[in-house]
């Protein structure tokens, strides 16, 4: 480096007329390496300590004749910047003392469209009246030097959202006025020094996501005493929280999620009496819920998801009235709901779902009416749903599937007017569908699969206009479908699949204009398919196999663009098998077995390019030759012709590669067997019946 660089005093060390040692504060990331490189590079932009606005003009010759791409970007917000004036003190983002001391270079607010590159020059120790440093954001890489510990002025230090990386310095533990240190989303490596224990003034440690920072958590870290924001999230520190956090009166935010943190949750976070939100989630964690944590008055999110805590939910936890959101989902919890969460009356969400939590849902549950989300699923909860639960007017989810609760569903849940989802699936729920549930205006997704629910779908489903997601299946429904139904022309999954109901499909059917997915499969549904399912024009799965639907495929099928699922299987269809479904060009598995189907096999089906899990003709009375044109479903990897009356040679199936199941049995095939892998693989049963 020149001498004459050593001896002159650059942007950021002490100068006698703009410069004091006092409040230099770096908002923008551009501005701290910006000019340690520019001194570097251009060594002729040395002034004198006598020259007044030395640093502006350093500062404006990097805007103007640099060839950063941040100066052309720059150049209108720096319109009012005039080297010729005696102070930089009207600049904007300049701000001085009564003096004319420059006390703050603010520039935070302005976007370059140019990210900062490069390493944090050593030089930066130097500077030692620097208060705050903030370089976030930008695309800084190398490691973090060591010389920062000699600011001892130095209150913020800012360097997140970079690619730095290397070990945190343990000397950083020397500015002894830091009060915020946030490293977060780098690349840093290491272990957490136990030297910063050392920042008595510390209020914000933030350094997660770096995902190499390993080994444990200091108990260093507990001479933080004004400790407000302690985030190790998303590293690979390990071992358990140390007891001595309890020391940190002040501590606000404890964030260890994503860790490989393992042990209890010492009793001691108990004494953190400040702390506004715990976030332990996604980690090994283990043992019994502590009932300290029901001497934490401030305590608005508990999340301690999917880690592997045991024993039953401390009723203790009742006592944080100001709890917002308690998520202990994901974990092997057992043991009720506490009848103390009735007194949670600011709580928002309740995750309880994939624990072994038996007994009840509470009835008190219902004084908590800032419910949004009551997500219970995946447990052992039995008994019936409180109708009481109709009071949370703000409750907008209610998950209880897969349970073991019985009774009827209350009807009283028309009164959670702001509910969107209602999942009680898989559950031994009897009596039939209350038809106030479909009074609720807002809900989209009502699911109630595999209950024992019985009666008939009441007409006044067609009130339910939001909804999109309908599932009914395998319950004791019967009746018929409401025309009604014509009216949820939101509706895109409607599944009634395993029920008992009968009569025809209502033409209204077909005004369900953005229907997906349609199953009414395992029914005794009769009659002629309205044509009027062909304007479904964005259906992609229609399952109407075992039924009883008579007449013949209508035509119109061949205007089901979007179709890649068309399962007609276990009917009684009769006639010829439309050619038009040729043109379902997006047809993926086409299952028409089991009806009552004559004629050849129209050679447009094998036209479908997209035509690969399955084609399934079986168990009809087709007749005729397989056409030449099989060869074009090279991609096809199931064939079933069986049990039909076909004729003729099989060698024109041997060009089909991909399939891993052939069934051409019980037909009136001739001739020689294609010398391939799969017709050497074929059982007698896939070819038995035939010549």
């Amino acid at each position: 480096m020149p001498r004459q660089f050593l001896n002159a005093t650059p942007f950021f060390f002490h100068h006698r007329h703009l410069l004091r040692r006092r409040n230099i504060i770096i908002h923008y990331p551009h501005i701290l390496v910006i000019f340690s490189l520019l001194f570097l590079s251009h060594p002729s932009l040395i002034f004198s300590a006598d020259q007044p606005n030395a640093e502006a003009l350093v500062l404006y010759s990097w805007l103007r004749s640099s060839s950063s791409p941040a100066a052309a970007a720059a150049a209108s917000a720096f319109s009012n910047w005039d080297p010729r004036e005696s102070n930089p003190c009207k600049w904007a983002f300049i701000s001085c003392s009564s003096d004319y001391y420059v006390t703050e270079i603010n520039i935070q607010s302005v976007h370059l469209e140019a990210n900062l590159t490069g390493a944090i020059p050593s030089d930066v120790g130097d500077c030692v009246s620097l208060k705050t440093i903030d370089l976030s954001s930008n695309a800084l890489v190398g490691v973090i030097p060591a010389s920062i510990g000699k600011l001892k002025n130095l209150e913020q230090l800012t360097l997140n959202s970079n690619q730095l990386t290397g070990e945190i310095p343990p000397e950083i533990g020397s500015c002894s006025s830091l009060k915020i240190l946030e490293l977060f989303d780098n690349r840093l490596s290491g272990f957490i020094p136990g030297e910063l224990g050392n920042l008595a003034s510390l209020e914000i440690l933030r350094t997660g996501g770096n995902q190499e920072i390993e080994g444990k958590i200091p108990d260093e870290i507990s001479g933080c005493r004004n400790l407000q924001v302690l985030g190790l999230a998303e590293t690979k520190i390990s071992g358990q929280i140390p007891s001595s956090l309890g020391k940190l009166k002040k501590l606000q935010i404890l964030s260890l999620y994503t860790t490989m943190l393992s042990g209890e949750i010492p009793p001691e976070i108990g004494n953190c009496s400040e702390l506004v939100g715990l976030y332990l989630y996604e980690s090994s964690l283990s043992g019994s819920l502590p009932r300290e944590l029901g001497k934490l008055p401030n305590l608005e999110k508990l999340l301690l998801w999917q880690n592997n805590f045991v024993g039953s939910i401390p009723p203790e936890i009742g006592n944080c009235k100001n709890l917002i959101i308690l998520d202990v989902s994901l974990n092997s919890l057992t043991g009720t709901i506490p009848e103390s969460f009735g007194n949670l009356t600011n709580l928002q969400e309740l995750m309880l779902s994939s624990n072994n939590v038996s007994g009840s849902i509470p009835a008190v549950l219902s004084n908590a009416t800032s419910l949004i989300q009551l997500q219970l699923d995946s447990n052992q909860i039995s008994g019936s749903i409180p109708p009481q639960l109709g009071s949370l007017t703000h409750l907008q989810v209610f998950f209880a599937w897969d349970n073991k609760l019985q009774g009827s569903i209350p009807a009283e849940l028309s009164g959670c007017r702001s509910l969107q989802a209602l999942d009680l699936s898989r559950n031994s729920l009897t009596g039939s569908l209350p038809p106030t549930i479909f009074l609720l205006t807002n809900l989209t997704k009502l699911l109630l699969i595999f209950n024992d629910i019985s009666g008939s779908i009441p007409p006044e489903i067609g009130g339910c206009k939001s909804l999109f997601r309908l599932r009914l299946a395998g319950n004791k429904i019967s009746g018929q479908i409401p025309k009604e139904i014509g009216s949820l022309t939101n509706l895109s999954f409607l599944d009634l699949s395993m029920n008992h109901l009968s009569g025809t499909l209502p033409d209204e059917i077909g005004r369900c204009g953005e229907l997906q997915m349609l199953n009414l499969a395992g029914n005794s549904l009769t009659g002629n398919l309205p044509s009027s399912v062909s304007y479904l024009s964005k259906l992609e799965v229609l399952d109407l196999s075992s039924n009883q639907f008579t007449g013949s495929i209508p035509s119109s099928f061949g205007e089901l663009f979007s179709i890649s699922t068309l399962s007609l299987s276990g009917n009684s269809f009769s006639g010829e098998i439309p050619a038009t479904l040729g043109r379902c060009s997006r047809l993926q598995l086409l299952d028409l077995s089991r009806n009552m189907l004559f004629g050849g096999i129209p050679v447009e089906i094998f036209e479908i390019e997209a035509l690969e899990i399955a084609l399934n003709l079986s168990w009809n009375s087709l007749t005729g030759e397989i056409p030449s044109e099989v060869v074009a479903l090279t991609k096809l990897s199931v064939l079933d012709l069986s049990h039909n009356k076909l004729e003729g040679e099989l060698m024109s199936l041997s060009g089909l590669v991909n399939l891993v199941s052939l069934n051409v049995s019980y037909n009136n095939f001739t001739g020689y067997l294609p010398d391939n892998k799969l017709f050497r693989q074929l059982s007698d049963t896939e070819l038995a019946g035939n010549r």
